[in-house]
């Protein structure tokens, strides 16, 4: 008997978007299960009136095209959805490291903060950001969460020396904790 997780099963990656309404995800998870996928791992979420999400689901290689084609129709129900086939190959030696920003909001934070970590062949596997209301003041205040997955080569005190620099220039706090 084959199993999800067994290399006769393809993973795929979807990302979506449409307006937001009820039973989005109820209409893909019933093709998923409809073509016996395996629904692995999702981040959905409420943007501006527009429900966007990317989720990874394990298929059989023989329901792949069929599984494929019901979820293109899905737009019909205007789900726009975008189909990869994931080609995971084995990852280079790296640790987890968590940041955390907290500041008041202004343009340019995250490509700043992006750029350091892209220069540094650090991955972004996941990050959450928003802008709130600070407590007492009520000024906006942008705070982002991100996991990221650091090569060991890199070097975490030149690292947090330059997040260091960036919190200054940008006048955020910035912190990273690693696993």
């Amino acid at each position: 008997m084959t199993t999800p997780g067994s290399s006769s099963y393809k993973a795929l990656v979807l990302t979506l978007i449409g307006d937001d309404k009820p039973g989005l995800v109820e209409s893909v998870a019933a093709v998923v299960a409809e073509h016996d996928g395996n629904w692995i791992e999702s981040r959905m979420t409420k943007l501006a009136g527009k429900f966007a999400g990317v989720l990874r689901v394990n298929v059989a290689g023989d329901s792949l095209e069929a599984m494929t084609q019901a979820l293109e129709q899905l737009s019909e129900q205007d789900l726009h959805i975008s189909i990869e086939t994931s080609g995971e190959s084995a990852p280079p030696a790296t640790r987890m490291v968590t940041m955390e920003l907290l500041g008041h909001d202004r343009p340019g934070i995250v490509r700043e903060v992006a750029h350091a970590l892209a220069s540094r062949g650090i991955n972004v596997l996941d990050l959450s950001t928003e802008v709130a209301s600070a407590a007492m003041s009520g000024e906006e205040m942008f705070r982002a969460h991100a996991d990221l997955d650091v090569p060991e080569s890199t070097d975490l005190d030149e690292l947090h020396a330059t997040l260091d620099r960036i919190a200054n220039e940008l006048d955020v706090d910035i912190t990273l904790h690693t696993s």
